[in-house]
């Protein structure tokens, strides 16, 4: 059977995966290589791990620190309350957090060793409370960070909701028309002899269907099936995506979205006390590569004492209101506040960016789905039409 330990060596935590007859054989094969078993427990692998949730994490941290609770005692509750009988991924995390903080090490390189459930910019902005002593607040600047972050992200994605639901239908009417309502147009108009173009073709894919539409059936499942594993494994997806940014009025959005990113990021990490340069080090993986390269050219200048406004302006990674919003703040000293406020206008920016977008796509969409089907009807009866004024 297998145990999952956490073993501490040179002052940092580590969690292995044995398998053993017993806890005892377990401990003695993890300490083979040097330190100290901290926690020993059986792994259930036959179970699946309830999912950590760092949001609600932060929410109930900050509630129990505001209520007067240390550290410890807050973590201690936390992992209290979780359920023991199906051990969960909530309490092996918790469980580490603890164990390491009763081995008396912050709580940011705690942290640190779990970057599947805390990002860097999580670790950072609780590194940078350690030093103010204001960890409540400071995890309450992180939720609200992440709470605009997911807002954004909604938006963008219902923005999308209606449009993809609409092609879907027009997908699906098409593929009515094409696998059951041509097929019996053609046997009607298997017995005319003369026929447009147009009929001719239909009359061609009606007998196909008859005759080969197993295959035909195959052939898009085979497509479908490709077209999934490409877009999961092969990368598809991002490819698209980078040939879509391309077009300059989503290379626009696209900015917006990376711009408010990085002035709430660098924003929240300067309310933390962390400076200028460090903190737009930590932004910068959060952004597009093409913007990457300019913030760390621009990084390069602000440390040769140029002024920040100015540089990012330089390398285009400010709006006309941002700039002179990051002046200002450079100026006042208030430059987390600006920064905050021009990630808000970003936002408007990108609001009302959506907004336009889904008016202008939605008419085109259903225009174009509206002109397929209705091109497919009138190919189906223009026959019919000619028939009856043949006979007049």
């Amino acid at each position: 059977m297998q145990y999952s330990l956490t073993v501490a060596r040179n002052g940092q935590l580590h969690d292995l995966t044995v398998a053993a007859p017993s806890a005892a054989d377990a401990c003695r094969q993890a300490l083979a290589g040097g330190g100290h078993v901290v926690a020993c427990r059986r792994a259930r692998t036959l179970r699946r791990r309830a999912p950590f949730s760092t949001s609600l994490f932060t929410q109930e941290l900050i509630a129990l620190l505001r209520a007067g609770l240390s550290l410890i005692e807050s973590i201690e509750a936390l992992r209290d309350k979780t359920s023991t009988t199906v051990e969960s991924e909530t309490r092996a995390v918790l469980d580490h957090v603890l164990d390491g903080l009763l081995q008396g090490l912050p709580l940011s390189r705690v942290l640190t060793a779990l970057p599947e459930q805390f990002a860097p910019l999580y670790v950072a902005t609780v590194a940078s409370a350690e030093r103010t002593g204001h960890l409540a607040e400071a995890l309450s600047r992180y939720h609200h960070y992440e709470a605009r972050l997911t807002a954004v992200r909604k938006k963008v994605v219902s923005a999308l909701i209606y449009p993809a639901v609409v092609i879907a239908v027009g997908a699906g009417i098409m593929a009515f028309l094409l696998f059951f309502v041509i097929p019996r147009f053609s046997q009607v108009y298997a017995s005319m002899r003369e026929l447009p173009p147009a009929a001719q073709w239909l009359l061609w894919w009606g007998q196909t269907v008859e005759t080969h539409g197993g295959l035909i059936a195959i052939a898009m499942a085979g497509c479908a099936i490709a077209l999934f594993v490409a877009v999961r494994r092969g990368g598809l997806a991002g490819r698209i995506a980078a040939l879509a940014w391309r077009i300059p009025q989503l290379q626009a959005f696209q900015q917006l979205l990376a711009l408010a990113k990085l002035y709430r990021t660098t924003g929240l990490l300067l309310a933390g006390g962390m400076a200028v340069v460090p903190a737009l080090r930590l932004a910068a993986p959060l952004l597009p590569i093409p913007l990457q390269g300019a913030l760390r050219q621009a990084i390069a200048e602000i440390e040769t004492g140029k002024p920040v406004a100015d540089t990012l302006a330089g390398h285009h990674l400010t709006t006309p209101v941002a700039e002179r919003l990051l002046r200002v703040g450079e100026r006042s000293g208030e430059l987390p506040d600006m920064c905050e406020r021009a990630a808000q206008f970003c936002d408007e920016a990108i609001d009302r960016a959506i907004d336009t977008a889904t008016k202008l796509i939605e008419p085109l969409l259903m225009l174009v789905v509206g002109a397929l089907v209705g091109g497919i009807v009138f190919l189906l009866y223009m026959p019919i039409f000619e028939l009856a004024g043949s006979m007049q």
